[in-house]
């Protein structure tokens, strides 16, 4: 469709974090840290590894809990070291159907909560079954592109 896809996406490995009792805008700060430190070195093997897209945040309706993550690059997936920092963890995401929406500028917890909308309206008007409860935000930019940048929201199928 014109105004969202739908993606299937394998099972993977990401590396995450639980962010509880902060803003979205400060939970993804603190846990993109967390997460860049993991990725930098501050894991068991003391193994550098690449930045990888998308940066994702989990938000729950009435749940001050953000779940941030960064996708493990693929020649890491059979055996990504574990962390050294309690808060940072390895989950493994089973293979799903993602409905995305994706949209430009520089993304705000306002402009990703208005498009999650847009999309659960589109979804809803069209018959699709999706989580409603939860979405995602994706991130593909790092902060100091200015121009083309690149934002989504997903749901999941159900």
């Amino acid at each position: 469709a014109k105004d969202y896809e739908l993606r299937q996406y394998e099972t993977a490995k990401w590396v995450s974090t639980i962010i509880r009792g902060e803003t979205q805008k400060e939970a993804m700060r603190q846990g993109f840290w967390k997460l860049f430190h993991y990725i930098q070195g501050k894991n068991e093997k003391e193994m550098k590894m690449d930045m990888t897209v998308p940066v994702t945040c989990l938000i729950k309706s009435g749940c001050a809990d953000f779940k941030i993550s960064f996708f493990v690059p693929f020649e890491h997936q059979d055996s990504p070291p574990q962390p050294t920092d309690s808060d940072v963890f390895i989950e493994e995401r089973k293979a799903a159907g993602i409905f995305v929406r994706s949209f430009g500028g520089f993304a705000s917890p306002e402009k990703y909560a208005e498009e999650a909308e847009v999309l659960a309206r589109i979804l809803r008007n069209r018959g699709q079954p999706f989580h409603e409860d939860y979405f995602c935000t994706a991130g593909y930019d790092s902060p100091f592109k200015l121009f083309n940048r690149h934002n989504e929201v997903w749901y999941f199928k159900k």
